[in-house]
């Protein structure tokens, strides 16, 4: 299956991942950063799949969310009839739950479902046995049981669970699956079709808070929708992507785990959020940042885990074979350990924007605050790994200088707009002195473009952010020679590169990777700020071309193999859509204002 041949569904706690030909191939339960139980993503079905098709078919004939929610409808037309089986995880109860449902449209199907669960990212057999009617599974610490009124078989040799079955126009087969830790008893049952009522009303009553109004509204709702799906409800904590080790490209190691909370997302996730009128969630994404970075300034972490963990210890997973023969299969992210200056900028701005939208915060968050700018003041002329964690040397990256920038821009906003208190004169030579060794470093005068780093002839598609951060007004020079450098140098096929990893080694990593998506949609942010609106709403219409038929996006996209690439879905990607389409609807109002 490629990338873009999986669909999302999930409760809010964790998500799963369906394939076009009705399998499960991925699921970590009970939250988005536990081991899974389906690993046939990085693996084979000997890993860990649930498939649900009908007899000896392969991909379904069409597929759709029920509008508004996350509810997926995967309809298959056979000779003898048609079949929809509908997908979703019910809002959490006492545990997870995953819910299928067989429903006959037209004449007979036969069909089968194959249950193989193996816990412990596929590596785990359980124990398998028939009582009450139902399967139950358990092993160390998990347990399962999966209910349906289909009569159950399983396999002693291959510890597989199948059912074969027909329906017939009008028939509703349902499937429960329900994990539990194996000491806790046994959940209570769901029924199937009141959980798909409440489920479909949950996610509509959701929707209607909507209050974003502009064009591409298809796009920017079921964006918000997988943003929501990525939420850990209990934190508000939002992971970059549900998955791990999905490769940027095929057969290459540049495998991650992306199940965790960035802090380079923070503002652009807020503003997201914002935007579209979901006060509710921005506030908790918010109050998740105060807590995840509290402590000691040089303590700050540029990820951490949906709880705010800070120990994020990488691992390999040397059974599971990779995406695509696509090693090694990470779990943990040693990333969380870089020193990032950006971070800082990242927070602070984040915390500023919170405030202009009307997001109270405490005064101890701006004790925080202080204590972080205090921080920044004697850090920000270090080198650093740069925003997109590289491996190699640390470097004087142009981006994480100018988000020390930010930091203290941000530092003397709030003070003036807000009356807070602060050393505004100390903040003010300090952003001075960072703007003028930005300027004199890490701008090429020959190419009048800025560079990756200091003294780098490379170039870093995060320098797209430059008139967007306030770092210069967008009708300086420099934006535009940034801007169009960056289109000449790191463009492929119109769409980015973040940089190019072969031009200076600054990556540290053997092999390449595919174009990046969120810095594209800021290529098309950029060009709207220039005032070049044209070229920004076809660059955004081919990115949205780019999403799978459900309406979904990974981290990268291959120009050559024409695919989607890396962890699926990816918040970034979706974040971008809504922040670019609102970036559009602004200038096109103000174009309209102006005249």
């Amino acid at each position: 299956m490629r990338i873009e041949d999986y669909a999302l569904i999930g409760d809010m706690h964790t998500a799963g991942l369906v394939a076009r030909d009705g399998s499960i191939d991925w699921l970590c339960v009970p939250r988005f950063d536990s081991p899974a139980c389906f690993a046939a993503l990085l693996g084979g079905p000997q890993n860990g799949r649930w498939l649900l098709a009908p007899a000896g078919r392969r991909s379904c004939s069409a597929r759709r969310y029920r509008e508004d929610t996350l509810i997926l409808e995967t309809t298959w037309d056979c000779d003898g009839g048609s079949v929809r089986v509908l997908d979703f995880m019910p809002q959490r109860g006492q545990a997870p739950d995953v819910v299928r449902i067989v429903e006959g449209v037209r004449g007979r199907v036969e069909m089968r479902s194959e249950l193989m669960l193996r816990f412990d990212y596929g590596h785990v057999i359980p124990w398998l046995r028939h009582e009450d009617g139902q399967l139950g599974a358990i092993a160390g610490p998990d347990a399962a049981w999966l209910r349906t009124p289909v009569e159950l078989r399983t396999d002693a040799e291959t510890h597989c669970t199948t059912a074969a079955f027909a329906v017939s126009a009008g028939d509703r087969v349902p499937f429960v699956l329900t994990w539990q830790h194996s000491w806790l008893p046994r959940p209570d049952p769901v029924d199937a079709m009141a959980a798909l009522t409440d489920t479909e009303r949950m996610w509509r009553d959701w929707m209607r808070g909507c209050a974003y109004r502009g064009g591409y509204d298809e796009a920017v709702r079921r964006s918000l929708l997988t943003l929501k799906a990525l939420t850990y409800a209990p934190t508000g904590g939002i992971v970059a992507a549900p998955t791990t080790s999905l490769p940027e490209r095929s057969g290459g190691t540049r495998n991650w785990d992306y199940r965790y909370c960035w802090l380079r997302d923070a503002s652009f996730t807020l503003r997201a959020l914002m935007s579209a009128g979901f006060d509710a969630e921005a506030r908790a994404w918010r109050d998740w940042l105060l807590r995840a970075v509290a402590g000691h300034p040089r303590d700050l972490q540029i990820m951490y885990s949906v709880e705010g963990a800070r120990r994020l210890p990488e691992w390999t997973v040397d059974w599971l074979p990779g995406y695509e023969n696509s090693l090694p299969v990470r779990v943990g992210n040693a990333a969380s350990g870089q020193f990032q200056l950006d971070v800082y900028g990242e927070t602070l701005n984040c915390l500023h924007l919170a405030r202009q939208v009307g997001l109270a915060i405490s005064e101890e968050a701006w004790d925080l605050q202080q204590i972080m700018m205090d921080h920044l003041e004697g850090a920000w002329h270090q080198p650093d790994s740069g925003v997109w964690e590289t491996r190699g040397p640390h470097r004087h990256f142009v981006h994480s200088k100018i988000l020390a920038w930010v930091a203290a821009d941000r530092m003397i906003q709030g003070v003036r707009t807000f009356d807070l208190n602060g050393d505004v004169e100390r903040w003010q030579a300090l952003r001075e002195r960072i703007h003028r060794d930005v300027c004199a470093h890490g701008y090429d005068p020959a190419r009048n473009t800025f560079t990756q780093y200091y003294g780098s002839m490379g170039l870093d598609a995060a320098l797209l952010l430059i008139p967007r951060l306030g770092f210069l007004p967008p009708h300086d020079p420099r934006v535009a020679g940034t801007v169009d450098a960056i289109v000449r140098e790191l463009a492929e096929d119109g769409l980015l590169l973040r940089y190019r990893p072969d031009s200076n080694g600054v990556e540290g990593l053997p092999d390449s990777e595919g174009t990046f998506l969120a810095c594209s949609f800021w290529l098309a942010d950029a060009l709207t700020l220039l005032g070049r609106r044209q070229e920004a709403r076809q660059q955004f219409d081919r990115l949205l071309g780019l999403r799978n038929d459900v309406g979904l996006l990974a981290e990268e996209y291959d120009i050559t193999d024409r695919r989607q690439m890396g962890n699926f879905p990816q918040a970034y990607s979706h974040v971008s859509i809504i922040n670019t389409a609102t970036t559009l609807a602004q200038g096109q109002a103000e174009r309209a204002g102006s005249r």
